[in-house]
C-alpha cells in the first residue's frame, strides 16, 4: 500500500484507514474501533440552537456496534426543534460515516460521528439544518453544472483575567506574536485538534481586537479554513466552534464568537469565501480576470443581501457590529480588496505567480500547475450565524445570480472602487441600498424575498416563518439609536448574547 498520499495528513482516521473520509464505510469504522480499543461512540448533531448535541453509546459487542451504525437511534425531536410537536416528536438520527473523528477531549477512547435527522417514516427531515444545505447544493449543481465550495473565517475573543506582563496595544492585535499576544497556544492547539478531526485549515493568526478593562483582557483571534464542498464547510466550522469552546473550558477562559464585545472595539465576523468549480477547475477566473460566473454570483448575493442577514446576523448585537468605519459592511455593494464592501474580491494571485522566483532566484525548479485560489467573500455574517442555513442561503443567492438575466448589469452598477465614506464620494454612497439595521428589519427583508429561498422547497415555509418570528421577537427596531452612548446597557446586552450559537 502506498502510504505517501496520507503521510502529511493530520486526520487521524484518514491516516489510519489510508483512504479519504468520503470513502469511509461501516466496516472501516468497525475496524478502527476494534483495532484502537475504542470504548464509546458518540452521535453528534446540530439542533435548532446551532450547537453540537451528544448521544453517548457504550460499545458492548460487535453486534451492538453494527446495529448502531446500521440503524441509527431514536431521539425526541420536540426537545431539539421548536417546530416539532411533543405528540409526534420521535425521529431518527442517522450517522454519516465520512464525518467520523476521534474525540480529543473524551476521558475514554471515543469515536464521534455527525448525524442527519430522519422522520418516523424513514425520510430525511426537510427542515433539518443539514438537509436544507444539501437541498440547496443539489439544486445549484442541477441548475448550473457547478460544484459550490466554501470556507469560513472564524473570529473569536479569548476573555480572561488581567495578568499580562506584555500588554497589547489597543486595537492593534493584527498578526501580533508572543509575548504581546497571550493565547496563541490555545489557537495553535485548536488548529491541531480541528485538523485531526478532519477540518481543512488554511491558517490562524491573532486579530485586530485587543483591549483590556480594569480586571479583564480581551484578545481576538481567527482561524481560516480551506475551500471544501459547502456541506463539509458547515461541518468543519461546527466542530471547530465546539473544539474552541472545549479548550476555553480547559484553560478556564471564555471563548466568545459574539459579533460585538463592547462599543468602539472590533467585532467578530464570520466571513464566508466561495467559489464555483467544474471538473476540478475554479470558475471564478477567466483569462486572468474575475469571470462572469463570479460577477453573476456576486449580483445574486447583493440582490438578496438583506434577506441573507436573517441567517447570518441573528441577534440584536449583530447590528452593533454592522456600522460604518469598523471594517464591517453597511452598504450593498462589492469591490476589490475593499474591506468596507459587502462582497469583497480578495487578491487571488492573478498573473502574480512568479513572485517566489524573484525572491528565490537560486531555486530553478519549475512551478507546478496550481489551481486558482480566487474566491469572493461575503462579509456581513457573524458568530451568531446559523451556519447551515447561512451557507444554504448563499448557495441559493449565487444560483439566483447565475439565473438573473441582468446579473452583469447589476454587478457593474454596484461595483465600487473608492472609499464611499469620503466626502468626495457621498453621491455614490447615496445611490447604494443599506443592509438591515436590526433583527426586525432583517425579518422584514426575508419576508419580502422569501420566495427565492422557498423555491424548489429548499427552505420549508415553516422554517422561514420560524426565522421571521424569532427575529421579530427581539423588538429591536431602533436598538442602535436607543443604546448610543449607554455603555452599561450595551454591556448587559453583550453579556446576554456572549455565547450565541
Amino acid at each position: 500500500m502506498d502510504n505517501s498520499k496520507f503521510s502529511l495528513n493530520p486526520h487521524v482516521l484518514e491516516n489510519y484507514l489510508q483512504k479519504p473520509a468520503v470513502e469511509f464505510t461501516k466496516a472501516d469504522l468497525i475496524r478502527f474501533i476494534k483495532e484502537n480499543r475504542i470504548e464509546m461512540l458518540n452521535f453528534r448533531y446540530a439542533a435548532e440552537d446551532g450547537r453540537l448535541k451528544t448521544l453517548n453509546f457504550i460499545i458492548t459487542s460487535r453486534e451492538h456496534l453494527d446495529l448502531i451504525l446500521s440503524t441509527g437511534e431514536r431521539v425526541d425531536g420536540s426537545s431539539l426543534f421548536s417546530f416539532i410537536e411533543a405528540g409526534a416528536s420521535d425521529m431518527y438520527v442517522i450517522p454519516r460515516y465520512k464525518t467520523a473523528f476521534l474525540n480529543p477531549f473524551a476521558e475514554v477512547p471515543t469515536l464521534d460521528i455527525l448525524c442527519s435527522f430522519y422522520t418516523s417514516t424513514g425520510e430525511p427531515l426537510e427542515s433539518a439544518p443539514e438537509r436544507i444545505l444539501k437541498k440547496a447544493h443539489n439544486e445549484f449543481k442541477k441548475s448550473t453544472g457547478f460544484n459550490f465550495k466554501a470556507l469560513g473565517e472564524l473570529e473569536y475573543y479569548v476573555i480572561c483575567k488581567k495578568a499580562s506582563l506584555y500588554p497589547g496595544i489597543d486595537q492593534k492585535g493584527y498578526h501580533e506574536s508572543p509575548p504581546f499576544t497571550n493565547w496563541e497556544h490555545l489557537r495553535v492547539e485548536a488548529m491541531e485538534l480541528i485538523s485531526q478531526t478532519g477540518g481543512k485549515i488554511k491558517y490562524g493568526h491573532s486579530e485586530v481586537g485587543n483591549f483590556s478593562t480594569e480586571n479583564e483582557e480581551f484578545e481576538q483571534h481567527e482561524i481560516e479554513f480551506l475551500p471544501v464542498d459547502v456541506e463539509d464547510a458547515a461541518d468543519q466550522m461546527l466542530i471547530a466552534k465546539w473544539i474552541l469552546r472545549m479548550l476555553g473550558k480547559k484553560y478556564d477562559v471564555n471563548i466568545s464568537f459574539a459579533p460585538k464585545i463592547t462599543e468602539g472595539k472590533a467585532g467578530s465576523g464570520l466571513h464566508i469565501h466561495m467559489l464555483a468549480e467544474k471538473d476540478g477547475v475554479n470558475q471564478m477566473v477567466e483569462n486572468n480576470k474575475l469571470s462572469n460566473v463570479a460577477k453573476k454570483m456576486i449580483a445574486g448575493m447583493l440582490d438578496l443581501a438583506g434577506a441573507l442577514t436573517a441567517f447570518g446576523n441573528t441577534i440584536p448585537t449583530s447590528y452593533l457590529r454592522l456600522v460604518p468605519h469598523q471594517e464591517a459592511p453597511t452598504n450593498i455593494c462589492w469591490g476589490d480588496r475593499n474591506r468596507s464592501v459587502l462582497v469583497r474580491v480578495p487578491l487571488g494571485w492573478l498573473g502574480a505567480l512568479d513572485m517566489i522566483k524573484k525572491e528565490n532566484p537560486h531555486d530553478t525548479e519549475p512551478l507546478g500547475n496550481f489551481t486558482s485560489k480566487q474566491t469572493v467573500e461575503f462579509r456581513a455574517p457573524d458568530g451568531s450565524a446559523d451556519i447551515h442555513k447561512l451557507l444554504a442561503g448563499l448557495v441559493v443567492a449565487s444560483q439566483h445570480g447565475l439565473e438573473m438575466p441582468d446579473a452583469l448589469d447589476v454587478a457593474e452598477k454596484l461595483y465600487v472602487d473608492v472609499n464611499i465614506f469620503e466626502d468626495a464620494h457621498k453621491e455614490k454612497l447615496n445611490e447604494l441600498n443599506q443592509l438591515p439595521e436590526s433583527c426586525w428589519e432583517s425579518a422584514e427583508r426575508l419576508k419580502e424575498q422569501r420566495a427565492f429561498f422557498e423555491k424548489n422547497k429548499v427552505f420549508p415555509v415553516g422554517t422561514i416563518d420560524g426565522i421571521i418570528t424569532k427575529l421579530k421577537f427581539y423588538h429591536d427596531h431602533d436598538l442602535s439609536k436607543r443604546l448610543y452612548g449607554k455603555n452599561d446597557e450595551i454591556r448587559k446586552l453583550v453579556e446576554e448574547f456572549l455565547h450565541c450559537m
